[in-house]
């Protein structure tokens, strides 16, 4: 008999909606970061039947085998699987499921399973990510309306959420590194399982996260981070590109997007790269707020903390990460190839997005599970205008631990009205993210955008 996990609400943190008027935490709750909670807010110890380990810090040291510049060593090779879910067995482990990933069981009875590894908490971030997040915690803020943050910098701003809106902003500000650099790309295939590869190089300055920033200087720049990126394949998309720089107080200064059209070799301001505008050559499988999980200004929703529950969430995803996999052995019909996906379970907060009156997306209701020990977003289930499940969402992280940041290796948006699905992210055949570059802002503009465009 498995047991049932407890919803944890009122005991831990309260059910409270981002209209509510909340305080900051004390000097005795931000006391409990590094004790018996971990440096960014989760709980420290095991679960009660210690199929979820206590944290002991994560990766701290990469692998012996692990040169820069390679694809990541799986230092966790040798585990083995314990369990797979399928559909014989799905409503023994639906306490431990999404709504949205039982209906991958549902809607590809036949394919679709689950292989289930021991519990590895490996997330980690650099001291000074953790310094900050101590330093902060009892200061950060949102500002008027949730749509943007104050009074903090680096680390992670609400590292004790009181709402739906502090742990997205948790998830949006999360460390990812400070100038990175990365090739790869993304799929769609059809339902018979064919597809076109669409390739991408990105650059992403995170201003934000800099050791350097402090409240003053964030506040002045009113930027959170730039990001660029041009399309390198196919040929009739080569030399398209997108530069967004993300503002940090989106009621003073809304996101400011730039795209160039190789076409017309004319650089214009794009506005509409928001919410639910279609994302770039993505076979309109995800909304522009969909990259990363979620991305953008918060505004559109009415968002609630429900909790923490347990997960089976795609985790340390080292062997879809490898460089040892083409493009074929990960991608086919429906879904990614479930032989290569590596789930465990983990306590995630579950927050929920509803659509405010009066405004406009084609998703009515989104549910966010993101990890405690990262808060990175690791499922999504998403909802139509009718109320039915229409797009589930999950993320395949892993520990860089170069760096050390947990960031998904491959997102995965399945559409189950098409029965189709968008991989972004695939990197098995590229050269591995940089996280040593050091970008100037010279480099995140107009200019500069008609430069790499050409």
């Amino acid at each position: 008999m498995i047991r049932k996990p407890t919803l944890i609400a009122a005991a831990f943190c309260g059910i409270f909606t981002s209209s509510s008027v909340l305080a900051k935490i004390t000097a005795d709750e931000a006391a409990r970061l590094g004790n018996d909670l971990t440096p960014i807010g989760a709980e420290k110890a095991a679960n009660k039947d210690g199929s979820i380990p206590a944290w002991t810090g994560g990766i701290t040291t990469p692998p012996a085998s692990y040169k820069p510049g390679m694809h990541h060593p799986d230092p966790y090779a040798d585990d083995k699987i314990l369990f797979t879910i399928d559909k014989s067995n799905v409503a023994e482990y639906k306490d431990y499921l999404s709504p949205g990933q039982i209906e991958l069981f549902n809607t590809y009875p036949d394919t679709f399973k689950m292989n289930i590894y021991p519990t590895r908490r490996s997330a980690s971030y650099p001291q000074f990510v953790y310094d900050a997040t101590k330093k902060y915690a009892t200061t950060a803020e949102l500002v008027e309306g949730g749509n943007g943050i104050k009074n903090t910098a680096v680390g992670v701003p609400f590292p004790i959420p009181k709402d739906g809106l502090e742990a997205i902003w948790n998830h949006l500000l999360r460390f990812r590194g400070l100038s990175i650099e990365r090739s790869g790309g993304q799929a769609a295939p059809t339902a018979s399982g064919s597809y076109n590869y669409v390739g991408f190089e990105e650059q992403l300055l995170v201003e934000y996260s800099s050791p350097e920033a402090t409240p003053e200087k964030l506040q002045e720049s009113n930027i959170l981070f730039k990001f660029k990126q041009k399309v390198t394949e196919p040929a009739r998309l080569a030399g398209t590109a997108l530069l967004v720089h993300e503002t940090m107080d989106q009621i003073l200064t809304p996101r400011q997007a730039w795209t160039y059209n190789s076409g017309q070799r004319r650089v214009r301001r794009a506005p509409n790269v928001a919410y639910d505008a279609p994302g770039t050559a993505a076979d309109s499988l995800r909304t522009t707020d969909d990259f990363d999980m979620f991305n953008g200004s918060p505004n559109r929703y009415n968002w609630t903390l429900k909790g923490k529950q347990e997960l089976y969430i795609p985790y340390n995803s080292y062997k879809l990460h490898s460089d040892k996999l083409s493009y074929d052995d990960i991608l086919q019909a429906g879904h990614i190839n479930p032989e290569h996906v590596r789930y465990e379970k983990h306590r995630v907060w579950v927050v929920e997005a509803n659509l405010k009156e009066g405004t406009r997306h084609i998703y009515k209701k989104r549910v966010f599970y993101i990890d405690e020990d990262s808060w990175q977003v690791h499922v999504t289930d998403i909802y139509d205008n009718r109320d039915q499940m229409y797009r589930v969402a999950m993320a395949h992280g892993l520990n860089y631990y170069e760096v050390p940041t947990h960031w998904s290796t491959l997102e995965v948006y399945h559409d189950l009205n098409s029965r189709r699905y968008l991989a972004i992210g695939l990197d098995n055949q590229e050269k591995m993210y940089d996280f040593s570059k050091s970008f100037n802002d010279n480099e995140f503009t107009s200019s500069a955008l008609r430069r790499e465009g050409r």
